[in-house]
């Protein structure tokens, strides 16, 4: 029997508020331990808790940026369960009353661009954080990121593949990022990912039994993680064996996932209404004034960099990958109108060196206009490509203006037809054997001379009189005495 899996991912993005959730205490990453803690946070008898009022923006901009409605009036709740990280014993979420709900976002993949409907978008607390001493059996507990605030979304199980689930993490995270309202970083775990996958038989409506993984901190994780939980699953269908309801822990260096724990269902949690916080109202003209704020987003700007600046489809996807990249390309556009040359210096000389050195583009040492001056030195013939690639180099080590280094260096291209002529009767005269030989029909020896002359000129020679001086010599009854 064929199977086919159905997955759901829940995705928790930390704010980029100032202040947490709901006290004054410092969101910063990274402090020592328990720094960033007070009464409310760590839930010290007779404290109250007051809401953030941008954490409910920041909500609601992810909820209009998804599709999302927003309701009119939304609860807090009180998650109830015990685990050392949680001071209070329970976690302040929200439950039957959240922020959002009815959202979708088209994610693109290899095959197709797919629709995955948004479930709910809500607002909770973040919980400490446990620290396992590598050598001994005890642990530490930072309650530096208790009450740091979080946007649970949740998506319905239209999620077909694993690739499909990576890309729809890929699109939110690129939607997050835009909106500025959090950094997307994995790593860190400032956005995490639950997985809830189950598998049933090709062609039928009933959802199987759903096992839950956590602990994948990467796109790719979550893609290895996925593959492997359908590999498991499906294994045990076949044999005739149930699949069980539970948490899985996904083991990157063994490629498994590990059981962890029975998975609970809401009721376990308790969920009850949070008597220290009134519900929240949003009123239209809230609605509205926030939606006034929201940026051009990732498909918008992509759509306008393809039709307005004749891009490939590819450039686009990629010159928008990130805020910051598209603003480079239209800084370095605005400076050097030619936006497919702009394009091309970008992905290829640009980005191999923010690779290579592992840097975002905000950290480039290339600012935008730096680029653009570049590219009119090319366009003015003052260097030749191959000069302008080895003078980026220099920009971007040493950050100095690309007319400052090719003065300095002496690079202006060599556009004197003598100058040049003489050169070309240098190297024809020093491969009078190749000459002949091209003459005999074999064409393919014009680069060859043309390399020749480029390194005698050190590479400064314009190209296209080498190639005109050139041409004209060889089909001529060239005198090889200079």
């Amino acid at each position: 029997m064929r199977f086919e899996p159905v997955i759901g991912l829940e995705i928790h993005a930390q704010l980029l508020t100032d202040s947490k959730i709901f006290c004054g205490c410092t969101t910063t990453f990274g402090a020592s331990p328990n720094t960033h803690t007070c009464p409310v946070c760590l839930g010290m008898p007779g404290v109250l808790p007051v809401l953030n009022q941008q954490v409910v923006e920041f909500a609601m901009k992810m909820a209009l940026a998804t599709h999302c409605t927003i309701a009119p009036y939304s609860q807090f709740a009180r998650k109830n369960y015990f685990y050392p990280d949680l001071p209070k014993g329970y976690q302040i979420s929200q439950y039957e009353f959240p922020l959002a709900r009815n959202g979708w976002v088209d994610v693109a993949t290899e095959v197709t661009v797919r629709r995955i409907r948004i479930h709910r978008i809500h607002m909770e607390e973040d919980a400490g954080k446990l620290v396992h001493d590598e050598f001994q059996p005890v642990s530490y507990v930072d309650f530096n990121r208790t009450g740091v605030p979080l946007l649970e979304i949740v998506s319905e199980p239209d999620i077909q593949t694993p690739e499909e689930a990576a890309a729809y993490l890929r699109t939110l995270r690129e939607v997050l990022r835009y909106l500025e309202i959090c950094d997307g970083n994995m790593e860190e775990g400032s956005m995490r990912c639950d997985a809830n996958i189950s598998l049933r038989p090709l062609g039928t409506e009933p959802l199987g039994v759903k096992t839950e993984l956590k602990n994948m901190n990467s796109f790719r994780n979550v893609q290895r993680a996925l593959e492997f939980e359908i590999r498991r699953q499906t294994a045990l269908l076949e044999r005739g064996e149930p699949v069980i309801q539970e948490t899985r822990l996904w083991d990157a260096n063994r490629n498994v996932t590990l059981s962890m724990r029975g998975k609970e269902e809401a009721h376990d949690y308790r969920y009850f209404p949070d008597p220290d916080l009134v519900p929240i109202v949003v009123a239209n003209d809230w609605v509205e004034a926030v939606r006034a704020k929201l940026p051009e987003l990732p498909d918008a700007k992509r759509e306008r960099f393809i039709r307005d600046y004749g891009l490939p489809t590819y450039d686009g996807e990629v010159l928008t990958s990130s805020k910051a990249l598209a603003n480079y390309f239209e800084a370095a556009v605005g400076a050097f109108p030619q936006p497919k040359t702009v394009s091309n210096w970008i992905m290829s000389e640009l980005m191999r060196e923010l690779k290579r050195d592992d840097r975002d583009i905000e950290a480039c040492p290339v600012a935008p206009d730096n680029l653009a001056e570049l590219l009119h030195l090319i366009d003015s013939g003052t260097v030749s490509g191959k000069i302008a690639k080895s003078v980026f180099e220099q920009m971007y080590a040493t950050g100095k203006r690309a007319r400052a280094i090719v003065e300095e260096n002496g690079l202006v291209q060599v556009k004197d037809e003598g100058a040049i002529e003489k050169v070309v009767d240098e190297v024809l005269a020093e491969n009078l054997t190749e000459v002949e030989r091209y003459k005999a029909g074999n064409e393919k020896l014009l680069g060859f001379f043309v390399g020749q002359i480029m390194r005698k000129t050190k590479g400064k020679a314009n190209p296209q009189l080498v190639n005109d001086i050139l041409r004209k010599k060889l089909s001529s009854s060239w005198n090889q005495l200079p």
